[in-house]
């Protein structure tokens, strides 16, 4: 089946580059700014998805940022499976966000985040790679003297069925770029997919392994400098005095500035700049600081603030029905328990850098970003420059998981590149900064409630989240009412916000409430990989677990009774339960998870072994994912590979602490990760039923940590509600 898609001649900007063709589809500017599109002459030069080269190279720019996760591959797969073109011709590239402003926005958002790099551009992608096929095939036609419907193409060969006649893509590019874009283009039906939706090697690896690849933390430009910096350890101190001169005759040193906070107004840090960056930070070493004020701030104290709002009345509801009162006045049975989850540091491998070159009239800056807009807009604003006179050239991420969205090291190299006009400055924070001033993932309680009737029947749920809220802090404007509504990722009831509806909750329960005390501590909340949806499936499915038990039912059979509603949900969950063989009688001892989060269908069943001195062992997890579309179905598995040691490391170890409002864990010998030889067996079922796109690189994340957790207690009998496992004994009672 095809899909035939009406474009205006409004709808697409066709230019003709140095060497060939390009195309650019206008679907990827918002909703509004297609239709306020410039009817821009077909012949102008502008930017392009799609270019190639006479030599039949296709150059494909991708506008989302790759951090590890296969975006780039992934949408590159997308065009060139439109385009009809041969895979191993394909290569990409990065455009910048100042051309997508000079081009009103051609690309649409730069911004990659919230597993939407592919879901969220699929459609137009794809769109300016069926109209760049139609062209280059007209062009053919043309030139031949023959109808366009006598001609086929593949692996970026035209043939003329009639007489026989073949040419590439790369000869019939410029004039295909004079062409005018077609009206209509009709897309491929994921059945038919030839290069999209096969395991295709990532076009990203093999300068990686052979250590091509640069990061941000390696580039290298002429006559560039180094910088080293350290901010206020403690949360809202800001900078007292330093004296300069105790480091100045260092070895390599070249200034010693104070830098001020990127959202405040006074300065927080320090910073040296010398010739290499172990120097400009063996200085900053020796540099005697003072540092005034601050937040005398404390985790432990705060326990007592979330504790308050388990049971306040001040709580805002994010999904209710029934009633709740009369459900547990009539309880024959209460389950009443408590879970935590404590702060998180997204803790990338590569920590935050960024390299600026300012003068008076431009402003150019390098970096890993998960959104080049806001790190231009970033740039424009610290530089005190116009934004068109601005640049950000965007570096693969050594990692993002949410912490790249945000500039605030962006404007840093830019004030200290604004202290030497035309020398580029590289500013590289060292683990301990990046580990003491992240946007840390919050901190949330859930205490959990749950009727049953004499049957084991659930008559009544509620769930109450205490704790922070990322959008009151960092973008206040999209609360609602003073609703954080993304607090309630994977609990949100369907068909009420379009926003929040890959988010909605897929079990049914007659009688329920689910509602958020925000309680807000001083600390710098973030989207961290997989954001709400983590802690909550945490809550959800442990709690889920518990009401099993104590009903007397099978966990299994228990969560399906619920999913009646949602057969995708069901479907997921009974695949991984029987290849993981839920149920057998063979003495392992296995945990169920199953969310909805990202607009994918998730599951997981874990099996542990728990020894009798209390250690842990994760054995074996199986998960099955329904992203509607499968893109790539070996990027997918590892991405569920990658997305469960990320959230195996948190459940396991990942806890950031404050006393008197400074991060106790410093760098990994205190906030540590999953090592390989602990990396339990993934197995992995990708299960696309079609018909929709679905998130792949965070809805997976969420179900490790409550399949394994639920392992634990067949294993052990014990239920652990507070986080992270390490400091506790799995045994004892």
């Amino acid at each position: 089946m095809t899909k035939t898609l009406n474009i205006s001649r409004r709808g697409f900007i066709v230019g003709t580059g140095a060497t060939g063709l390009t195309i650019v589809v206008l679907g990827a500017c918002t909703p509004s700014s297609k239709d306020d599109a410039v009817n821009l002459d077909p012949n102008d030069e502008v930017n392009a998805w799609v270019h190639i080269d006479h030599d039949d190279t296709v150059t494909i720019r991708i506008a989302r940022s790759e951090m590890g996760q296969g975006t780039l591959t992934g949408l590159a797969q997308l065009v060139a499976e439109e385009l009809d073109c041969d895979w191993k011709n394909v290569t990409t590239e990065y455009p910048t966000p100042g051309q997508n402003l000079a081009r009103e926005r051609v690309w649409g958002a730069f911004s990659t985040g919230g597993s939407r790099g592919i879901r969220d551009s699929h459609q137009y992608v794809r769109e300016g790679a069926a109209a760049a096929r139609i062209m280059l095939v007209e062009a053919a036609a043309t030139e031949w003297g023959v109808p366009a419907s006598e001609c086929s193409v593949s692996d970026g060969i035209i043939t003329h069925t009639g007489s026989g006649k073949k040419t590439s893509y790369g000869k019939v590019a410029g004039a295909a770029s004079k062409l005018a874009p077609p009206l209509e283009v009709t897309l491929k039906d994921p059945s038919e997919w030839k290069v999209a939706g096969q395991p295709k090697l990532r076009l990203d690896t093999a300068e990686k392994l052979t250590g091509k690849q640069v990061y941000g933390a390696d580039l290298q430009l002429d006559g560039m400098l180094n910088a080293a910096i350290r901010q206020a350890p403690k949360i809202g101190a800001t900078l007292k005095s330093f004296d300069a001169s105790a480091v100045q005759n260092m070895p390599g040193v070249k200034k010693v500035v104070s830098v001020r906070n990127p959202f405040g107004a006074e300065n927080n840090a320090v910073a040296v700049i010398a010739d290499t960056w172990w120097r400009a930070n063996k200085a900053l070493e020796a540099l005697p600081v003072e540092w005034e004020g601050g937040v005398d701030f404390s985790t432990d104290e705060f326990e007592a603030e979330l504790n308050d709002g388990l049971t306040s009345d001040d709580a805002f509801v994010g999904n209710a029905s029934g009633d709740l009162e009369t459900a547990f006045a009539g309880a024959d049975q209460i389950v009443d328990v408590t879970y935590n989850m404590p702060f998180q540091n997204h803790a990338t491998m590569e920590p935050m850098n960024a390299t600026a070159l300012w003068t008076e009239d431009k402003c150019e800056v390098w970096c890993p970003t998960q959104d080049g807009e806001s790190a231009l807009a970033a740039t424009a604003e610290e530089a005190g420059i116009p934004i068109e006179q601005c640049e950000v050239y965007k570096i693969h991420l050594g990692g993002g998981f949410g912490r790249r969205g945000a500039p605030d090291y962006v404007k840093q190299a830019v004030m200290l590149a604004k202290e030497m006009p035309g020398t580029p400055i590289k500013l590289l924070w060292s683990r301990e900064e990046d580990m003491m001033h992240g946007f840390f993932h919050p901190t949330t309680k859930g205490r959990m409630r749950g009727a049953l009737d004499a049957d084991g029947n659930l008559t009544g749920f509620h769930m109450r989240i205490s704790g922070q809220s990322i959008l009151a802090a960092l973008m206040p404007q999209a609360l609602q009412d003073g609703v954080d509504f993304a607090t309630f990722q994977g609990l949100f009831p369907a068909g009420v916000n379009p926003r929040m509806e890959d988010q909605s909750i897929k079990y049914s329960f007659d009688n329920f409430l689910i509602d958020h005390a925000m309680r807000n501590p001083p600390v710098r909340p973030g989207f961290w990989r997989g954001v709400n949806l983590n802690q909550n499936a945490i809550y959800l499915e442990c709690f889920m677990d518990e009401l099993a038990v104590a009903a007397g039912r099978d966990p299994l059979e228990f969560r399906l009774a619920h999913l009646k509603d949602s057969p995708k949900t069901a479907a997921v969950l009974q695949a991984v339960a029987d290849q993981a063989g839920w149920g057998s009688n063979d003495g392992k001892h296995r945990g169920l998870c199953a969310m909805y989060g990202f607009g994918s269908y998730v599951a997981a069943c874990a099996e542990v072994t728990v020894s009798d001195d209390g250690d842990l062992k994760i054995d074996r997890i199986v998960a099955a994912t329904d992203p509607g579309t499968a893109v790539n179905p070996q990027q997918i598995e590892a991405q569920v590979e990658g997305s469960f040691v990320y959230g195996l490391s948190a459940l396991l170890y990942g806890e950031i602490t404050f006393e008197n409002g400074e991060a106790q864990q410093k760098n990994f010998d205190t906030f540590d990760s999953l090592r390989i030889a602990a990396m339990p067996k993934v197995e992995t079922i990708v299960m696309p039923s079609g018909g929709f796109w679905g998130g792949v690189g965070e809805p997976t994340i969420a179900v490790a940590a409550p399949a394994v957790l639920n392992a634990i207690y067949a294993a052990t009998g014990k239920r652990i509600r507070n986080l992270p496992i390490k400091d506790q004994n799995l045994r004892e009672a």
